[in-house]
């Protein structure tokens, strides 16, 4: 859940203590939720921000994945009656056009996944009139991927009240055409005390501990498929970035050992670190990208790290700095369980 701006605190926001050794992001702009993809001569970062001049969803271009240029946002706002609040874009190529999967709403009310196409991976991309996720009560952060069988599925959070942990929970659908989607399946409900959003948090007409999944990421290794994501409340440091792996997109999806799932967690140099992509960097290694707040607690910035992945294990470990530019020592965090592209 992005919250309603560029990745500042909102109100209500949980203050964090500042990390001993902050890290330093990998562009000087607040991106939050960063879906960094390769593209024609580099990578794009697309995250969350807020609507300037007509358009949301900001956006930085790389030669090398180190120094970031802005090229604004992207996209083309609707009316303001569909929401002020652009959430999560994920952006990947199709069909010989570029589609971007994002939810709008009001505030952290209402959204549900749309799907907005453009020409050229700097956009503009202009939303296609479809709403992906209609019998949602609450749709978010979608998640393209291509499958090594050629099919497409696209993987998101929804709001589910039926369950023990009532909440955010990850679903999963095929993508039959770029606005098409086929019948939803379940992918992984909340299952620890970590992933609490609110204690007695007032919703849809009740008072419930709501827990929170959401920002799941699909990439491949081998024959398996590797779901990370993040769990908790994105406005304090208990936010935290985890894994399940699968053999197959409609799962069973298996979650490693309690201690073991967990990819990043606020330390000395991280506050809330969360909602991830992957990408591939220049060398061909796996690279991961996420937010995390700065020092003084008032914006989500983007950082990158080299992702260690064991497709037999499975396992998965999140390494150093991409290019050094980070300031923290980088010592691999994870462990074994899980599969990379």
């Amino acid at each position: 859940m992005s919250g309603p701006t560029a990745g500042s605190a909102a109100e209500g926001s949980v203050p964090a203590a500042p990390p001993a050794v902050p890290a330093v992001p990998a562009w000087s702009e607040p991106l939050a939720d960063p879906d960094v993809v390769r593209v024609p001569g580099g990578w794009i970062a697309y995250g969350t921000g807020p609507v300037e001049d007509g358009r949301a969803v900001p956006a930085a271009f790389s030669r090398d994945l180190v120094t970031w240029e802005g090229i604004g946002p992207v996209l083309e706002a609707l009316a303001p009656e569909a929401g002020e609040s652009y959430w999560a874009p994920e952006v990947c190529e199709r069909d010989g056009a570029w589609w971007m999967y994002y939810s709008v709403g009001h505030g952290d009310r209402g959204h549900l996944i749309r799907v907005a196409r453009a020409e050229v991976p700097q956009g503009p991309f202009r939303d296609q009139g479809l709403v992906l996720t209609p019998h949602e009560r609450f749709a978010i952060d979608a998640s393209p991927c291509r499958l090594p069988d050629g099919r497409w599925w696209l993987w998101f959070a929804r709001d589910v009240l039926d369950h023990e942990r009532p909440g955010t929970h990850l679903a999963g659908a095929e993508l039959l055409t770029p606005t098409t989607l086929g019948p939803v399946h379940e992918v992984l409900a909340p299952y620890a005390d970590w992933q609490v959003f609110a204690h007695d948090r007032e919703m849809y007409g009740q008072v419930l501990d709501w827990h929170t999944l959401e920002g799941p990421h699909a990439v491949l290794a081998g024959e398996r498929l590797l779901l990370t994501f993040s769990g908790g409340s994105w406005q304090g440091p208990g936010y935290r970035t985890a894994w399940a792996w699968a053999s197959a997109p409609e799962g069973p999806w298996t979650v490693p050992p309690a201690g073991e799932d967990v990819l990043l967690a606020t330390d000395d140099e991280l506050v809330g670190p969360g909602h991830d992509s992957c990408t591939v960097g220049p060398d061909g290694a796996a690279v991961i990208a996420f937010h995390a707040w700065d020092a003084a607690g008032t914006a989500r910035f983007m950082h990158l790290r080299e992702l260690e992945v064991d497709p037999v294990g499975p396992g998965l470990r999140v390494g150093g700095p991409v290019g050094g530019a980070d300031g923290g020592a980088g010592e691999a965090r994870g462990a074994p369980a899980g599969a990379a592209r």
